[in-house]
């Protein structure tokens, strides 16, 4: 660690499964203009487009491909993490899905700091997942979590209105 010059994050958020979805023209472009992926949906775009025609394949979402806020999502978090300056240029960054469980849909992030400082390199941990939390809603994605009070005293609240 000392010698790589950097420290390792891995950590996965849950993703809600139920609020993965096909993105609809709507959605792509409210995610158009979030500057990181502007290239990305550009390049998708044209290529998921040129998939469906080459198969004659009309917008049916069950026979062609089409985004999802998720593989958007997932590609945003990786460009974020590559323009992140405390993220080791040199070292694997990975943003990846891994096998759904009980709690959703993991989405691990694999990704070296260039500080091998432990209170420093706690902070950058936290920083990235501060706004990978915090921007996850504007992907119409919800972060997994089990029923708090607030969520029980809510779901009263309806029920006695």
């Amino acid at each position: 660690m000392q010698e790589a010059g950097g420290r390792r994050i891995e950590r996965a958020l849950y993703i809600d499964m139920t609020s993965i979805k096909f993105c609809d023209d709507e959605m792509l472009a409210r995610y158009s203009k979030f500057r990181l992926i502007e290239d990305y949906l550009a390049k998708k775009t044209k290529e998921i487009d040129a998939y469906n025609k080459q198969l004659a394949i009309d917008s049916s979402r069950v026979d062609g491909r089409h985004l999802t806020n998720i593989g958007t999502f997932r590609a945003y978090v990786d460009a974020y993490l590559a323009h992140n300056p405390k993220v080791h240029k040199s070292m694997t960054r990975m943003v990846r899905q891994l096998s759904p469980t009980e709690h959703g849909l993991p989405l691990e992030i694999y990704v070296f700091t260039n500080t091998t400082e432990w209170a420093e390199y706690e902070g950058i941990q936290a920083d990235i997942f501060d706004h990978i939390i915090a921007v996850a809603a504007e992907f119409d994605l919800r972060i997994f979590q089990n029923p708090t009070g607030h969520d029980l005293s809510e779901v009263r609240k309806t029920f006695t209105n």
